[in-house]
């Protein structure tokens, strides 16, 4: 709850080790993880471009797209200053109603099957010992041109899902357009 009041991240902060989804479902072997790919809260009322982090599932992982959606409508997180009525309007409802739709599984095709044979146990094993991994997985997709065509497919096919489930359309903001929209309306506030 306290994350999603904070100011949006481009960057995890130093002393945070990420893990990479393959390296969680080696873990929790089958246990469901839960990914929010568009590294920030929202108000619903969109799809943001979605970080590169589901790249990194195994390829015979199933990812479910999921939609939450919250009723009443006015629940949802605040901008920064009306964290007050937003605990009012949380709290002051007797009941809220959260409709969860499940998409069809998508499976990650990016990696080549070189790339899946190359994974021996050892490695697997080395990999399930270092959780440390590169921050791209936090990152939005402004930084999108570093990945390929069929890498873009499977994050258009999970988003799209996700916009059809939840019907909204897919926004070209990410985390830092937030970040920007967050300073912005701080500075406006003063």
């Amino acid at each position: 709850m306290l994350r999603a009041l904070q100011y949006p991240r481009l960057e995890p902060p130093k002393h945070v080790r990420l893990t990479d989804l393959q390296t969680l479902i080696l873990q929790y072997p089958g246990q469901a993880v839960v990914v929010y790919p568009e590294c920030t809260t929202t108000n619903g009322q969109g799809i943001l471009p979605f970080s590169p982090s589901l790249l990194t599932a195994p390829p015979q992982a199933k990812i479910f797209p999921i939609s939450l959606r919250y009723t009443a409508g006015d629940i949802t997180t605040p901008v920064p200053g009306t964290y007050i009525s937003f605990v009012w309007n949380l709290l002051s409802k007797p009941t809220h109603c959260i409709r969860v739709r499940i998409a069809e599984s998508v499976h990650n095709t990016s990696q080549s099957s070189a790339t899946r044979n190359s994974t021996s146990q050892i490695e697997r094993e080395m990999l399930y010992d270092d959780r440390a991994s590169s921050s791209d997985t936090l990152l939005s997709s402004e930084d999108i041109e570093s990945i390929n065509a069929v890498e873009k497919r499977i994050l258009d096919k999970v988003a799209e899902a996700l916009a059809r489930l939840g019907r909204v359309k897919r926004v070209g903001l990410g985390v830092k357009d937030k970040d920007d929209f967050v300073k912005a309306w701080t500075k406006q506030q003063r």
